[in-house]
């Protein structure tokens, strides 16, 4: 069956860095635009970072500078690359997919984007603290 994977997730002291993983199973990323979402307890999930299936990226305006995203199609998997992080990162972090033909289509920064995308992973824990 199509399946979304994330990896990588786990507790770091504020100012480290983790990298996230996002593999496909079962099927070709390379013509599926790819976001990250994530979720902190008793807030709505929100849009962290995409990347189109051309490669170009964006970010939230709160992690801009800190994270990056990219991609790897010969692997089937998409990265987040998270520095400097913060207590205010913590949540649990998901990746998505969206066939698209158009090569400019990244699913920021709105709420309906998220309604978008074709495929979603189950999440990995990020905690940020002491």
């Amino acid at each position: 069956q199509l399946q979304l994977v994330e990896s990588g997730g786990g507790l770091v002291q504020p100012g480290g860095s983790l990298r996230l993983s996002c593999t496909a199973s079962e099927f070709a990323l390379d013509n599926y635009a790819i976001g990250w979402f994530r979720q902190a307890p008793g807030k709505e999930r929100e849009g962290v970072a995409c990347i189109t299936t051309s490669g170009a990226t964006n970010y939230a305006r709160g992690v801009e500078g800190r994270f990056g995203v990219s991609r790897d199609n010969a692997e089937n998997t998409a990265y987040l690359q998270m520095n400097n992080l913060e207590p205010d990162d913590s949540a649990v972090y998901f990746c998505a997919a969206r066939q698209t033909p158009i090569t400019s289509y990244c699913p920021l920064p709105t709420d309906g984007r998220q309604a978008e995308m074709d495929l979603w992973g189950k999440g990995t824990r990020v905690t940020v603290s002491d």
